[in-house]
């Protein structure tokens, strides 16, 4: 049985890389990325039902996309919509929720996973998380999934675990930043390193042990108030108190430092679905290795992406090669696809200039 099993779905971020169509009003997470007819989120809500009631599933979001989640996640209940007054990293909204069902269930195990990710092969990803919940439950221990890497790759962390352990679950050595294509290339061929994909698993008591001992400050802030917590009190806590915690990511917070950290490598057709490119690596294509979606037409065009918000507008591409192409109502991009990371600066120059609103 799994009845101490909650899932934590972090929606909160700006998605910054999928400009024009990811915007701070209506980010990445609430679009159809895919193709599929719903957004990331629902996609990631719908595959936790399989294992888990609604209850006991929470969405953390910033307070601005309150009402979208409620959008798409009409059935979820209310008070399972945690909102964060300020984005302040991820550590501070592991905290947050881990307290908020800690107050419910101090015996539960918690999934933390992003809201848009693309995952392929649900029922292995669920096998596994099953798997994981039961050693989190058993032990005390902080888990993280850890994706077999396809190919040296530049754009994601990696982590290192211990060679000799032949288990499933596998002891972190250490958290490896994004490396430069040589050490990425060193690390896909010595099979001990995995991707890090920002999923989790621990139970309440062991991450909360883990803040007082590696974030004492941010431990002191939730546990001093824990009562204030899943009752009216909560939400003048969290405005005022929580703009003041640090701005830290949970890696850095906590999972660099601590030594009871596990990883799980899986295959489980995985993709962060970071940048327009890799949406162009995992879609349906066409002879000329294309993935269109909208009313277009390519003459000789090669290896792009071009992506209409509406079927009413004729779009006409040619002889282009190795570009994405995102036409939105108010916007239009054309970039090279290998300078896919450069679109986040694009919103940085664009609030430079007091263009916000086309952010």
């Amino acid at each position: 049985m799994n009845d101490n099993l909650y899932v934590a779905i972090m929606a909160g971020g700006v998605g910054s890389r999928f400009w024009p169509a990811s915007r701070e009003t209506c980010p990445k997470q609430f679009h159809d990325i895919t193709n599929t007819g719903e957004s990331l989120l629902v996609t990631t809500y719908k595959r936790f039902l399989k294992i888990i009631p609604p209850e006991r599933i929470f969405v953390v979001t910033h307070e601005m996309y309150k009402d979208l989640v409620r959008e798409h996640l009409a059935e979820i209940p209310f008070d399972n919509i945690v909102c964060e007054p300020s984005r302040n990293n991820t550590a501070p909204s592991v905290a947050y929720i881990s307290f908020k069902i800690k107050k419910r269930d101090e015996n539960a195990v918690v999934l933390v996973a992003p809201s848009d990710h693309l995952i392929e092969k649900n029922d292995l990803f669920l096998s596994k998380i099953l798997e994981g919940y039961a050693f989190c439950n058993n032990n005390d221990a902080l888990l993280t999934l850890g994706i077999e890497p396809t190919r040296p790759d530049t754009g994601y962390g990696y982590i290192h675990f211990e060679k000799t352990d032949t288990s499933d679950i596998k002891k972190v050595k250490n958290f490896r930043e994004k490396p430069d294509y040589d050490t990425a290339v060193y690390f896909y061929s010595s099979g001990q390193y995995v991707w890090n994909a920002g999923i989790f698993l621990w139970s309440v008591k062991s991450i909360c042990n883990a803040f007082e001992k590696y974030q004492p400050k941010m431990f002191e802030l939730f546990n001093d108030n824990i009562k204030s917590l899943n009752t009216a009190a909560e939400e003048d806590f969290i405005k005022k108190w929580y703009p003041m915690t640090e701005n830290i990511s949970i890696d850095y917070a906590i999972l660099e430092k601590a030594d009871n950290v596990y990883t799980m490598p899986v295959d489980i057709g995985w993709s962060d679905l970071g940048t327009w490119k890799s949406v162009h690596e995992i879609q349906p294509k066409d002879s000329q290795d294309n993935v269109t979606q909208g009313n277009i037409t390519l003459i000789g065009v090669k290896s792009s992406l071009i992506r209409s918000s509406t079927m009413n507008k004729k779009i006409v591409v040619s002889g282009l090669e190795n570009f994405m192409i995102v036409d939105t109502p108010d916007a239009l991009l054309i970039y090279p696809m290998d300078k896919e990371q450069e679109v986040k600066n694009i919103t940085q120059q664009l609030k430079a200039d007091g263009k916000t609103h086309y952010l």
